[in-house]
C-alpha cells in the first residue's frame, strides 16, 4: 500500500550519548508514544554505533505498532561540534574517533528517511523550549549535566548557534586554569569540573586515598558501575564523601550559572540532564544559592531557575521538535519524496 504524504503523521527523535542511545516515536503533536534504549558501545567503532542507532530505531517503533512509512523524518541530538546544516558530526570529545562523521546522509540511507542532526544540548533545549515551556520565554538558557555538560541558547525565540554552529559549548568554559583534563584536551573546564564524569573520578580519588563510603559496600573498590541513582541512595543515607563531593559539584554548577546569567541575562535558566534528573531535590536547593550569590545585583530579579520536567525524554523530544523543523525548512535531505 502506498502511503500519501498526509498521512505520514509521526517524528521520531533520538538522543545519542556518550553511553547509551535513545530513541522516541512521536505523533503529530509531538506526544511520545513510545521509547526504546540501547547501550551505545562507542569502543566499537563508528559502523556499531550506526547499527545500533537504527537498531533503537526500529525496537521504539515496535513498542508502539507504528511503520516506519509512517514517519516522516527523523531529528538526532549528537553530542559534541555538530555541523546542523549538513547534518555532519564535526567532533565528539566523547565518541572516540568521531571527526567529521555525515551522520544524517549515514542514517538516510540506512533507513531509508529524512534524517536531520543537531548538537545534543541545542536539541533538548529546543524540547524544553517548544513543548514544556510553549515557547513562551525569550530569553532561555538551557543546562544539561551528564557525562559532560552541555548547553543551548534560545535568543528572542530562537535558538541560536553561531557563526559555525559550536555555540554554547558551555561545559567548556574554562573554570580552573590548573583544573583536571578535559575529554576535549583542555584542563579545568566546567565539565570536568562538575559533570557527572567529573563526580565519579573525584569519588574514585577519595576511595583511593583511604577515605570511606557505602559505594564501595554496593558496588566494589573499583566502582564500575556506579550510576546517579547510587549517588542519591548514598546521599539519603547521609554518606559524607559523596554529600561532600556532591555540594562541591552544586557550587561549581552555579558558579557556572552565575557568569552564564551575568554575560547574557535571560528569563530563565533550565537545568536537565541524568545528573538532574537523579539528584533534583538534592542539589537544585544549592545551585541556585550559589548561584544567586553571583549573579550581578539586577539581573537575578527577573530570573527563574529550574530543572526540567522532561527528564530523561528532553532530548528525544527535541529531537523530534527537530525532525519537524527541519524537514518544513530544509526539505528532504534524501533528495527522495518522503513516502513510501
Amino acid at each position: 500500500m502506498t502511503m500519501a504524504l498526509t498521512e505520514q503523521s509521526h517524528w521520531i527523535g533520538v538522543d545519542l550519548g556518550g553511553t547509551k542511545i535513545l530513541a522516541g516515536v512521536f505523533d503529530a503533536n509531538l506526544k511520545l508514544l513510545g521509547t526504546a534504549k540501547v547501550s551505545t558501545r562507542a569502543e566499537r567503532g563508528l559502523d556499531a554505533v550506526l547499527e545500533r542507532i537504527e537498531r533503537a530505531v526500529r525496537e521504539a517503533l515496535e513498542t508502539t505498532g507504528i511503520q516506519l512509512t509512517q514517519v516522516r523524518s527523523i531529528g538526532i541530538g549528537a553530542p559534541g561540534a555538530v555541523d546542523a546544516d549538513r547534518s555532519t558530526v564535526v567532533f565528539a570529545p566523547n565518541l572516540p574517533g568521531w571527526r567529521n562523521v555525515p551522520l544524517g546522509r549515514r542514517l538516510s540511507r540506512a533507513l531509508n528517511r529524512p534524517v536531520f542532526v543537531g548538537n545534543d544540548a541545542n536539541v533538548c533545549t529546543l524540547g524544553v523550549h517548544e513543548v514544556e515551556l510553549r515557547a513562551r520565554p525569550r530569553h532561555l538558557v538551557g543546562v544539561f549535566v551528564g557525562t559532560g555538560i552541555g548547553g543551548g541558547l534560545i535568543f528572542n525565540g530562537e535558538l541560536y548557534e553561531g557563526a559555525s554552529h559550536t555555540a554554547a559549548e558551555i561545559g567548556h568554559m574554562v573554570l580552573e586554569v590548573n583544573g583536571p583534563k578535559c575529554g576535549c584536551g583542555n584542563r579545568g573546564c566546567w565539565e570536568a569540573l562538575a559533570s557527572r564524569t567529573a563526580i565519579y573520578r573525584r569519588i574514585r580519588e577519595a576511595v583511593a586515598a583511604g577515605e570511606k563510603t557505602v559505594l564501595t559496600e554496593w558496588l566494589g573498590t573499583d566502582l564500575e558501575d556506579l550510576r546517579s541513582n547510587e549517588l542519591r541512595k548514598a546521599w539519603q543515607q547521609g554518606d559524607k564523601l559523596v554529600r561532600r563531593i556532591l555540594l562541591q559539584t552544586a557550587d561549581y554548577l552555579g558558579l557556572g550559572i552565575a557568569s552564564l546569567v551575568n554575560l547574557l541575562n535571560p528569563e530563565m535558566v533550565v537545568l536537565g540532564g541524568g545528573l538532574i534528573q537523579a539528584l533534583q531535590s538534592e542539589l537544585m536547593p544549592r545551585i541556585a544559592e550559589t548561584a544567586r550569590s553571583r549573579i550581578m545585583p539586577g539581573s537575578e530579579r527577573a530570573l527563574t531557575l529550574m530543572a526540567t520536567n522532561l527528564g530523561d525524554d528532553a532530548g528525544i523530544t527535541g529531537a523530534a521538535v527537530l525532525a519537524r523543523r527541519a524537514l518544513e525548512t530544509r526539505g528532504n535531505p534524501t533528495g527522495k519524496q518522503s513516502r513510501s
